[in-house]
């Protein structure tokens, strides 16, 4: 078939899109972000087992895993606090970034140098640091994505991040056991603390971006301190502090509900059931493959994890050119009815004997809905956060997005038990309706979306010294 001009100027224009440089900054920052993830989970919980320490003590090493979730709490400091020396070298979010790289590769280089058989202790500090330190990393690289380029370019940003971010998963599981196994884990952490660099370089060599942080959170200072000024008997110091202190942690959440209004709930909603149906069947998904359907753990790693990869990866990409060219609601809408649809797939897989081709059929349409979900959910979270409250304002829908779906996950075991294979798929597949529907909802009350929406004009290409292409 052949392609008018105008469609094949609009497939350049989108696939133009993955040459800006903050869309390849992002690969790198992707990488960044998921290295240190496990080499504090599964990495470490191998290194532990490896060198004998108690599995009841492995187990606590998971708590590691807690700041990830709770991050949202001090992603007001990100947001408000200026780092003394560093802003005025780096700007606000790359000094935040790069003193998160810094948290992170001085925490594997210590834990490279730990023994965790007789000082256990001193190797979960040594996580601690770097798990505290990666999500701080992860708050304010999500805070420069979304500001350093405007929202139709958010998810090409989601989609190179995502593919650095997996392709350092690779690196810090696989790579780091291959590192182990051929010299040691001493050299295996070390290795990973200096590929911390390639982050640090990224930051070193991208923009800041050119927007102003305080406008709408300043006002909220000043007026609160106002308030405690006259209404208490606080000296002018404290006032200013309290102020500074509400407009940091209420500000974020008054700024969202005051904007959006009565739709703030129905946003807060779709964000909480979006990915519910994806995270419950994937609690149970290797179970099912191991002990179900008899696949060997080789066939499993092959199809899920390798091929599996690039099937996410391929969804990724698509799901960015396609939010380019369709707009990011209707590619929310189409993801919600492909992870839907996908995990029915799993029903008809469970009625027929084990066949490898089968399963990779069904794992890449399930990656490949995944991906393209994904990065339309980041782009549609990322086009609603407010220029004065980004990091803390997408913190709270990143951690809202995959709670509820956790939740519910933990009882996945209990319906499989009860009802077997099938009915618990068909029943995860069912929970994302209430996705579907709530996306064609945001897709009528489009209009009234776009005129409530924060101004990013000032995270555009035009401020880079770039034409902005329509």
């Amino acid at each position: 078939m052949i392609l008018s001009s105008d469609r094949r100027a609009l497939i350049r224009d989108a696939l133009y899109t993955y040459t800006r440089w903050q869309v390849i900054a992002l690969l790198f920052l992707g990488f960044s972000a998921g290295l240190p993830f496990l080499l504090v989970f599964s990495t470490l919980n191998a290194r532990l087992a490896d060198v004998g320490v108690e599995t009841a003590t492995i187990g606590f090493f998971s708590w590691l895993g807690i700041t990830y979730s709770i991050k949202v709490f001090w992603a007001p400091v990100v947001d408000r606090l200026k780092l003394p020396i560093l802003d005025k070298l780096l700007g606000k979010r790359r000094s935040w970034i790069i003193l998160a790289q810094s948290g992170i590769a001085t925490g594997l280089y210590l834990m490279a140098h730990v023994d965790a058989t007789t000082a256990p202790e001193m190797m979960a500090l040594c996580g601690l640091l770097v798990a505290f330190s990666s999500a701080t990393q992860d708050v304010a690289i999500d805070a420069y994505r979304i500001e350093i380029a405007e929202e139709r370019l958010q998810a090409a940003l989601a989609a190179t991040y995502i593919f650095g971010y997996r392709l350092a998963l690779l690196v810090a599981g696989a790579g780091a056991l291959y590192l182990a196994a051929f010299w040691s884990w001493q050299v295996s952490y070390e290795v990973m603390a200096c590929l911390v660099g390639v982050g640090v370089l990224t930051v070193l060599v991208v923009r800041e971006p050119r927007i102003n942080h305080f406008s709408a959170a300043q006002d909220i200072a000043h007026k609160i301190e106002q308030e405690a000024a006259k209404r208490t008997h606080l000296n002018p110091r404290m006032a200013r502090f309290v102020g500074w202190f509400y407009a940091a942690v209420a500000g974020p959440f008054l700024d969202f509900f005051h904007r959006y209004k009565e739709l703030s709930l129905a946003i807060l909603l779709m964000v909480a059931v979006y990915r519910i149906s994806d995270i419950a069947m994937g609690v149970m998904a290797n179970p099912f493959y191991l002990d179900f359907m008899g696949f060997s753990k080789t066939q499993v790693a092959d199809v899920t994890k390798v091929f599996g990869f690039f099937m996410t990866i391929a969804g990724s990409l698509m799901g960015g050119v396609m939010v380019v060219r369709y707009g990011v609601r209707r590619i929310l809408l189409l993801g919600a009815i492909m992870t839907a649809v996908t995990n029915l797939l799993f029903v008809l897989l469970a009625q027929y004997p084990p066949n490898i081709a089968t399963l990779a059929a069904v794992v890449s349409a399930d990656n490949l809905s995944g991906g393209i979900a994904n990065v339309a959910l980041i782009a549609w979270l990322s086009s609603m956060t407010s220029a004065s409250f980004t990091a803390t304002q997408y913190a709270l829908f990143s951690s809202l997005m995959t709670l509820p779906g956790k939740f519910i996950g933990g009882f996945s075991g209990i319906v499989v038990a009860d009802y077997g294979y099938a009915e618990f798929f068909l029943i995860s597949g069912i929970m994302g309706v209430p996705a579907i529907l709530l996306a064609l909802f945001m897709i009528r009350q489009g209009t009234r979306l776009d005129a409530l929406a924060p101004d990013h004009s000032g995270s555009s290409e035009a401020q880079s010294g770039e034409p902005a292409k329509g």
